[in-house]
């Protein structure tokens, strides 16, 4: 294709003009094509308020009540049936509204996520999200894209794609005029100008897509834990339940009896709060990220946010300002310097260059090369000349070349790439090779980007196979400037004080990646180039890696290798990129970080955070929140075990204890305590805020919320609560109260010690005096409902008669207060004597 120069993009920031014979479809052939061939959406959303409805309906705990409700019909106790009726929608309701929030919450996300793609309409170049793609749009495929629709290629440019999504193979695939392109697959190299020739459901993706559709989603490792054990505890509770049932049927003789002794059972035993949990706080937490201007693509990434110990990050973009403009050339033949910052002067480094350089520029440098040619050449040849051969970017170090001819036959062969990459092509001797490395090692040691630029002959007619066959002449060099930015140092600075490492992986000099590190606040200590990297063995490798802070010269299968070493060590790695190269190291890191304005949509694709406006600053933020929804996450689920050992023990304790009655608990006493518990742990605790030093350590694998000791410190908590209970049901033996009295004295005790509960867990590191002085809403809004409720229970006849309960004196409505409080308080003076023993648990 003759090179055309209205594809040059001069300007970073500005779109490119098409030709003039492609004009694209008309706002009224956008109409008519979307009403005859629909909508460009591949799988449509299934979710909807019936399914969701569906899935709270086969949870256990609505089966468990609709059997309590059954029951109490037949047996023709239309008061309690109708209470388990009324609880069951209660908790049904629930289930459906927290469903709501975490969707509306996922789609706020994925509304931001939603990929887009650049089209021709009426003549003007546009951006528009893919599922507004239609037939016969004219979109422009650059490198770094995924194509968003089945297409015919009208022109292109050194344009290869990896269709690996369709065919399972890796390897890049040429395309030419008149060859079709599929939705999918990704644009590896030049760009193009296609037609769509099929969209949504007719694309050659689809298929693939509706499969992976009923694959459904993958759980994350704590989705699967969570899942495991209520899978555990369903088994144990129907283990009870019969035990329970035919206990009770043989003591008491009646079948209906032991049945509600059995459902009891099972309901107390069901931990159903906490996958209720877990889905509320991933999810609000993705969304309380989306505020901050970063996007969860996934809740694995959400799950690991609070655990990582090591961030690696590139230099260009994220430590640099990503400007990457064209600085100086250096004149091997001449020794000649030219500066342009101080001086725009035409020279040949700079024209060949801009000859090896991509004719639609992708990459910054590139731009930069292009917008300095337009400006100091004083005649632009680029439209007498058109390629016939490109040299793709490849070899260690990477190099590449282009080779243009005229209507003359005259060839311009131009080759740029890494200073030693470009010196091994050329016939040069080593003191004249020293000497131009020690030159680019001086202005790597500046910060600044260093290449070589060669020359070619070539004047025959085929081509080699591979540029090292071709003979060169070297030229000289060719430095950028992309200045560090002067805010990242503060954000390092934070990740330091975070207990985050801080690495930075780039593919540029040893010497450029030390001065923008001093610049920055990295660690420069312990430096490691690619080639040395590949020189140790796995063990050393594992050893150097973990105590390198800076690997110059990587390329991206040594990014991948860096990361996977990490993993290996134990570290919960993080990583920044942006590039198509970058995908497997993404992606292969427990959290994959892309940038929202400059990435491609591989790397978007392959990353679980997207940094919105490309601000690494946001990513302490994120980590700091990562911690928080870990650390009260831990709480909530602290809170379910503990209130649930009291609740499991006193249903199955009358067995043993003979002074505690038969039937301590229905299942209507156990709805209400769920109806309590649910609120608290999923709303109280989701909002709870956190002191930023409590959070200055990453917190422990999302696989592991709690460690043993605090297991075993939560199961203590419950059977403390148990035993305050079970001693204010021995106070109701000796006063011989009766079976009424003494079930609203446990039951009154129990309350209130959710209550008391629920204010100590607040945190495990500060005392209830801090707490208490943390704003937290919902707290008397879910606490004074709570006591409203008991109240009523207390006082009104009618609710007295359904939960079998009497009104109390206040004498009595003070000891269940007190025994509340010391069954829960004692865990304070075991918080003050750990922090002023400066242990941690």
């Amino acid at each position: 294709m003759v090179f055309d120069k209205s594809y040059i993009e001069v300007f970073p920031n500005k779109m490119e003009t098409p030709k003039s014979d492609i004009k694209g479809l008309s706002k009224a052939e956008v109409d008519e094509q979307r009403v005859r061939f629909g909508s460009n959406l591949l799988i449509r959303e299934k979710n909807t308020l019936l399914t969701t409805i569906k899935s709270a309906a086969t949870e256990p705990m609505f089966i468990l009540l609709l059997l309590a409700c059954l029951v109490y019909f037949i047996v023709k106790q239309y008061a309690e049936a109708i209470t388990m009726l009324v609880a069951l929608l209660f908790v049904a309701g629930i289930d459906v509204l927290q469903n709501f929030r975490s969707q509306k919450a996922v789609k706020a996300i994925s509304k931001i996520t939603a990929r887009k793609t650049k089209v021709i309409r009426d003549s003007t170049p546009i951006e528009i999200p893919i599922d507004e793609v239609v037939q016969n749009d004219i979109i422009v495929c650059e490198e770094g894209v995924i194509i968003a629709a089945d297409a015919l290629i009208l022109s292109s440019n050194d344009f290869a794609v990896n269709e690996a999504i369709l065919t399972g193979e890796s390897v890049s695939v040429e395309k030419f005029e008149g060859d079709t392109i599929l939705q999918g697959t990704v644009v590896v190299r030049g760009y193009c100008y296609a037609q769509v020739k099929a969209v949504g459901s007719q694309t050659m993706l689809s298929g693939i897509g509706e499969l992976v559709a009923s694959t459904g989603k993958e759980k994350t490792p704590l989705q699967l834990k969570v899942a495991s054990f209520v899978k555990v505890m369903v088994i144990a509770g129907s283990i009870a339940f019969v035990f329970v049932w035919a206990y009770n049927w043989w003591e008491s003789g009646s079948l209906i009896h032991g049945l509600l002794h059995g459902l009891t059972m099972a309901m107390s035993v069901l931990p159903e709060e906490i996958p209720v949990a877990l889905s509320t706080f991933m999810a609000l937490g993705a969304y309380r990220l989306l505020k901050k201007g970063i996007i969860a693509r996934s809740p694995k990434t959400v799950e690991t946010l609070g655990s990582a110990t090591v961030i690696c990050v590139d230099k260009t973009g994220t430590l640099t300002k990503n400007l990457m403009q064209v600085a100086h050339t250096f004149d091997f033949t001449t020794q000649e310097e030219t500066d342009f910052s101080s001086i725009n002067k035409s020279n040949v480094i700079l024209d060949y260059a801009m000859w090896a350089s991509e004719v639609k520029p992708f990459d910054p440098m590139e731009k930069s090369i292009h917008h300095f040619y337009t400006s100091t050449s004083p005649t632009d040849e680029r439209e007498y000349y058109h390629m016939v051969k490109e040299f793709p970017l490849a070899g260690s170090p990477p190099v590449m070349t282009h080779v243009y001819q005229n209507k003359e036959k005259d060839f311009i062969v131009a080759c740029k790439g890494a200073l030693e990459g470009v010196l091994n092509l050329c016939k040069i001797n080593e003191p004249e090779k020293k000497n131009i490395l020690d030159k680019g090692s001086n202005y790597a040691k500046r910060g600044l980007r260093v290449l070589g630029v060669a020359k070619g002959n070539w004047l025959q007619t085929k081509f080699p196979e591979g540029q090292e066959d071709i003979n060169f002449q070297f030229l000289g060099l060719i430095t950028f400037d992309d200045p560090a930015d002067p805010k990242i140092a503060g954000v390092i600075q934070q990740f330091y004080e975070a207990g985050v490492e801080v690495k930075m992986i780039t593919g540029d000099y040893k010497e450029t990646a030390i001065a923008i590190a001093n610049q920055t606040g990295i660690k420069t200590e312990n430096v490691i180039t690619g080639s040395e990297l590949a020189g140790l063995n796995q063990e050393e490798l594992k050893r150097t890696v973990g105590h390198t802070s800076i690997f110059a010269r990587i390329n991206p299968e040594g990014k991948l290798k860096i990361i996977n070493v990490l993993k290996e060590n134990g570290a919960i790695v993080a990583m920044t990129g942006d590039g198509v190269n970058d995908a497997p190291a993404l992606k292969a890191s427990h959290i994959g970080i892309a940038m929202g304005k400059r990435g491609t949509d591989v790397a978007k694709g392959a990353a679980g955070l997207i940094l919105a406006n490309d601000n690494l600053g946001a990513m302490v933020d994120a980590i700091f929140l990562g911690r928080r929804i870990n650390e009260n996450l831990s709480k909530a689920i602290r809170y379910i075990i503990s209130i649930h050992i009291p609740i499991i023990l006193l249903v199955l304790l009358p067995i043993l204890l003979v002074f505690l009655p038969s039937m301590l608990f229905s299942p209507i006493h156990v709805i209400f305590l769920e109806l309590i518990m649910g609120p608290t742990c999923s709303v109280i605790y989701e909002n709870e805020p956190t002191d930023k030093n409590e959070l200055m350590k990453p917190t422990s694998s999302s696989k592991n919320l709690l460690s043993s000791a605090q297991l075993w410190l939560t199961i203590f908590q419950g059977l403390i609560i148990t035993a305050g209970c079970v001693l204010m049901g021995y106070y109701a033996h000796l006063q011989g109260f009766d079976e009424v009295k003494t079930r609203t004295l446990i039951f009154t005790t129990l309350i209130l010690s959710n209550i008391c509960l629920t204010l100590v867990n607040r945190s495990f590191t500060r005392t209830i005096v801090k707490t208490i002085l943390r704003k937290n809403n919902l707290i008397p809004i879910i606490i004074g409902i709570s006591i409203m409720l008991l109240v009523l229970m207390l006082q009104v006849p009618a609710l007295n008669n359904l939960f079998e309960i009497q009104s109390l004196g206040l004498k009595e409505l003070v000891y269940c207060g007190l025994t509340a409080l010391a069954s829960t308080i004692w865990i304070e003076l075991y918080k003050f004597l750990k922090l002023n023993s400066k242990k941690t648990f």
